[in-house]
């Protein structure tokens, strides 16, 4: 399939298919990102620092974290600030407490050799600032490997533009659909690799948004490399 064929999602749609994912269909986000945590952490090789933000985003990375605990592959967990996560990443957070691992406010790398960008999801229209601004940075100067969540933190996941600064990452596991800003712009550069992941959305969903997506879409894995 080419790029120009490809079944891709907006910014906008992404809220509205989570919406009707719940209320048409009977899955909950907290479904939802469990299944991205999933698909994110199978990506993981080594020893994975998470670094996470505030918002859903955070919450695929904090799902994802449990189970690089639970596989012996979690360096860190790191969320700026817990206090405001959303109700769904905040059940997360509360999961892995639960499991005796210890979530920091602040940045820690120690001991990781990847890191997974938790940081800005599909939501972000303007340039990161202050300690958001300040991890993007760090998670670029530490060279090591980055696994993005969805989209780098710092590119527009609608026009494609990386705004300054921008995480720049190996791999890119984009949730559902791919993102038109992956394709465009500045989305080539600092994605990396870019795998589309299955997260259990139905079709239905994206139909009912007015995307198509062919139904053989993911028969060959659920993971999918554009």
């Amino acid at each position: 399939m080419s790029s120009s064929d490809l079944p891709t999602l907006s910014s906008a749609q992404v809220k509205q298919v989570d919406a009707l994912a719940q209320e048409r269909f009977g899955i909950s986000v907290d479904w939802l990102m469990e299944a991205a945590g999933w698909q994110v952490a199978r990506v993981c090789a080594g020893m994975t620092a998470l670094v996470c933000g505030v918002g859903n985003n955070a919450g695929d990375g904090l799902a994802a974290a449990r189970h690089l605990h639970r596989w012996g592959k979690l360096a860190s967990v790191c969320c700026l600030d817990s206090a405001r996560l959303g109700d769904a990443a905040a059940r997360e957070l509360h999961a892995l407490q639960r499991i005796g691992v210890e979530v920091s406010s602040e940045l820690r790398l120690d001991g990781a050799e990847a890191i997974v960008d938790a940081i800005f999801g599909t939501g972000l229209s303007r340039k990161p600032e202050g300690e958001f601004a300040a991890w993007i940075e760090a998670v670029n100067a530490s060279r090591l490997q980055v696994i993005a969540v969805d989209v780098p933190s710092g590119l527009d996941a609608d026009t494609g533009v990386a705004y300054a600064p921008c995480v720049t990452a190996h791999t890119t596991v984009t949730l559902g659909l791919a993102k038109p800003g992956l394709l465009a712009g500045d989305g080539p550069r600092v994605a990396g690799e870019v795998w589309v992941a299955d997260i259990g959305v139905p079709f239905e969903a994206y139909s009912a948004v007015g995307v198509t997506v062919p139904a053989d879409f993911f028969a060959k894995g659920d993971l999918v490399r554009l």
